[in-house]
């Protein structure tokens, strides 16, 4: 690119495109739509059920009719997709974590409520990781020896795949981080019929501090018995997500995602440049949490805050953007 530029102050003013609103909108380099948000929901039991999550102000887990009726305002608001995580009773988690292969299990009911609300007017995302169905937390399997097994979790994600591919599911998002998980699930989906169901891989998952309270909210906090730095990124890696990603591109993923969001900013990017694929960001709940806390405290607007965290991901070469912010940004955005 050439950044050479032939005339100087004052001929070039760049203040000038500055100066009125409708002239900032006009050279805008950047835009945000309700059509860039994907919006984090979380299923639990029972019927008219809203159980707010207290370390996630203004978030709730909803039972299975009333994320029906959000995914319905999701709709309305023009969000184009929404993704589920479901808080699965204590007494239906085990070590093998077997309710996630369970046809009737809270995300297999979500999905064929919110299909049977809204028909294909809206996508639904779904998670494949067995932590929410796990007793000790992790994302996998583990051994005698406390250790997360690949292989044999891999089997039980594809079968998990599956389970929600047939109940409707629109994009499967794997979020555990076994290797060779995106290949096995492909070729599982083609085989059963399953071929306009899309992949977008958890590629680039960071072992991060910003999870707590997404954990609370799908119950399984309390239960983690030792880390995940086995399996998820080190934070101070950046070209090994580029190496994932390619892993994940090769073995089939329509699209990758960068998580945590803005502190891996770097890694959109880098992901961007690189690869020819559409790039997605989770504004993961720790993240969500600090802006709420600064608006409580007076810190900033929350208003102004959302938007420019969201438009930093769209600057940074972000196709969307998982947010539980969707809502209140997409109402913005919609005036």
């Amino acid at each position: 690119m050439n950044t050479s530029h032939s005339a100087s102050y004052p001929a070039t003013r760049l203040r000038r495109s500055r100066s009125a609103g409708w002239s900032r909108a006009l050279h805008r380099e950047t835009v945000l739509t309700p059509a860039d948000l994907i919006w984090p929901l979380f299923v639990t039991g029972g019927k008219g059920v809203e159980e707010p999550v207290g370390s996630l102000p203004g978030v709730s887990r909803w039972s299975v009719d009333l994320v029906a009726e959000r995914t319905k305002e999701a709709m309305a608001l023009g969000i184009p997709c929404v993704a589920l995580f479901p808080n699965t009773p204590h007494d239906r988690r085990s070590e093998d974590g077997a309710e996630a292969v369970n046809p009737d299990n809270l995300m297999c009911q979500a999905i064929r409520a919110i299909k049977q609300a809204c028909g294909e007017g809206i996508g639904v995302l779904t998670d494949v990781a067995l932590d929410p169905y796990t007793s000790h937390g992790q994302d996998g399997l583990v051994d005698q020896a406390g250790r997360v097994v690949n292989d044999d979790t891999v089997a039980v994600l594809v079968d998990q795949a599956l389970n929600q591919a047939r109940a409707g599911a629109d994009i499967i998002a794997p979020s555990d981080m076994m290797d060779g998980r995106i290949g096995a699930i492909r070729a599982a989906l083609e085989s059963g019929g399953h071929h306009d169901v899309q992949i977008m891989s958890y590629a680039a998952k960071y072992a991060s501090a910003f999870y707590g309270p997404f954990r609370d909210a799908v119950g399984s906090g309390g239960l983690l018995k030792g880390d995940k730095k086995g399996y998820q990124m080190d934070p101070a890696n950046a070209l090994e997500a580029c190496r994932e990603v390619a892993l994940d591109i090769a073995e089939g993923a329509d699209s990758v995602m960068v998580k945590p969001g803005l502190p891996y900013l770097d890694i959109v990017a880098q992901v961007k440049a690189r690869f020819d694929v559409p790039v997605f960001a989770y504004q993961v709940s720790g993240e969500y949490a600090m802006i709420e806390a600064a608006a409580a405290a007076g810190a900033g607007d929350r208003d102004a805050l959302v938007m420019e965290t969201l438009l930093a991901f769209k600057r940074a070469g972000c196709s969307g953007v998982l947010t539980y912010h969707a809502p209140l940004a997409a109402r913005l955005l919609n005036g």
